[in-house]
């Protein structure tokens, strides 16, 4: 009878320990998007923001979920933490990247681009514009403008009194506002201003370009040091112009390209002879083209062959 009694009590608490798990694995999958994208914002880096996210999981499992009132704010809180410390680690190696750094692009699905906040907060030239802020001002500025959370739960997840991150977060919305207007755009005049780009690029028409291209349009490029990119900004539609007529960069090769989304806006796909060679995001105002983001280091393109979730 005891030896029936001790394999009972030996088999229920496995039992117990598989429910907890079970229970934290729901909560965990419930909320993964919006965790990839609160560390893809802080990071800029898909690959680093997966990183987070295991580390995430590995916090979150041994946590006593009777103690948690809020999920979601716990898990944002996690992952806000773990997020600090590898952004710290990852400026310390964009000081020995090669060449100019831009942020891993992502394939999205078309409906990103209907939320206007997260398509903006995800894109490009807001990405690099967060790169300027210090790692806390990051955090706030992304927890509170884009996920909307309240000063007590920021407050929380850095480590500082709401009423200095209240600070923290005025500071950081006029420093964003300084370095990036916003401007409405249709789907419908995003999607024309890509396709008369796209013919542009294809043809290699000079004047197809000028027409297209804001006159203060800037091409950026990150190629890793393993491909060849720009060594620094291109600014204005006859350089830009130019520099695209004359066969980004390479000559005596096939290239195409796809329309696709990047980051929440339009972008397009680049193959030479039929293989990935990289994305160009496309920043559309006014009906044209201000800003070319071209990421060429193959390291940073794992994310351009199937859409990446991302949510609020």
């Amino acid at each position: 009878m005891s030896e029936l009694s001790e394999g009972t009590t030996d088999t229920a608490e496995p039992l117990d320990r598989a429910d907890r798990v079970d229970s934290a694995t729901e909560a965990f999958v419930a909320h993964r998007n919006l965790l990839f994208t609160v560390a893809y914002e802080m990071l800029g880096s898909a690959t680093d923001a997966e990183d987070v996210l295991q580390e995430t999981w590995l916090r979150w499992v041994g946590v006593d979920l009777d103690t948690v009132r809020e999920q979601r704010a716990y898990l944002v809180r996690i992952v806000t933490r773990q997020a600090l410390d590898r952004l710290r680690a990852l400026d310390r190696r964009k000081e020995s990247y090669v060449g100019p750094w831009l942020p891993e692009p992502l394939l999205t699905a078309p409906d990103v681009a209907e939320d206007v906040e997260l398509a903006d907060s995800i894109s490009m030239a807001m990405l690099l514009v967060l790169e300027t802020l210090g790692p806390i001002e990051r955090a706030v500025f992304v927890l509170r403008e884009v996920f909307d959370l309240e000063y007590d739960e920021i407050a929380e997840a850095v480590d500082k009194t709401p009423a200095t991150v209240r600070q923290i977060a005025h500071r950081a919305r006029a420093h964003v506002a300084a370095r990036r207007t916003r401007v409405s755009v249709s789907p419908a005049e995003t999607r024309a201003a890509l396709q008369a780009f796209q013919r542009a690029v294809e043809t290699g028409d000079l004047q197809s370009l000028l027409d297209i291209l804001a006159p203060d349009v800037v091409a950026l490029s990150d190629g890793g040091g393993v491909r060849h990119a720009l060594l620094r900004p291109v600014v204005g539609a006859g350089k830009v112009a130019r520099l695209l007529a004359s066969g980004w960069y390479k000559r005596g090769v096939e290239r195409s390209v796809e329309p696709v989304q990047v980051n929440g806006g339009p972008g397009l796909l680049v193959r030479v002879n039929g293989e990935i060679d990289g994305v160009l995001a496309v920043r559309v105002e006014n009906g044209c083209v201000t800003g070319l983001y071209h990421v060429r280091n193959p390291e940073k393109l794992s994310r351009v062959e199937r859409e990446t979730a991302v949510s609020r």
